[in-house]
């Protein structure tokens, strides 16, 4: 079973890809003012295979949590491990001043 859920996956892995393609494939013939009913159809042929995968997926025992696309977008984004451009001229400022008031 183990091996019918990795199949599974990897071809949901390359169905995503397909997809993404498609949907950019689009997305030029949008901007082309051209007609993009056939890819918008393969499209949406794709994303109904995709979800007879997820439940067979589900059925055989898949246990990730597949987030919605409304989860996704809602999902916290963890905070910048950066610090911003403008924090490290802060102290030098902070200095001039002290530096202008002795």
């Amino acid at each position: 079973m183990d091996n019918r859920l990795n199949k599974i996956r990897k071809e949901m892995s390359t169905l995503r890809a397909e997809m993404l393609r498609a949907e950019d494939f689009i997305r030029d013939q949008v901007n082309r003012d051209q007609d993009c009913t056939e890819a918008s159809q393969r499209v949406l042929q794709m994303r109904a295979k995709m979800k007879a995968m997820v439940r067979e997926w589900k059925l055989l025992g898949g246990l990730a949590h597949l987030p919605t696309v409304e989860e996704r977008l809602k999902e916290k984004r963890g905070a910048s491990t950066r610090r911003p451009r403008y924090a490290a001229a802060i102290p030098k400022v902070q200095k001039r001043r002290q530096a202008a008031k002795a």
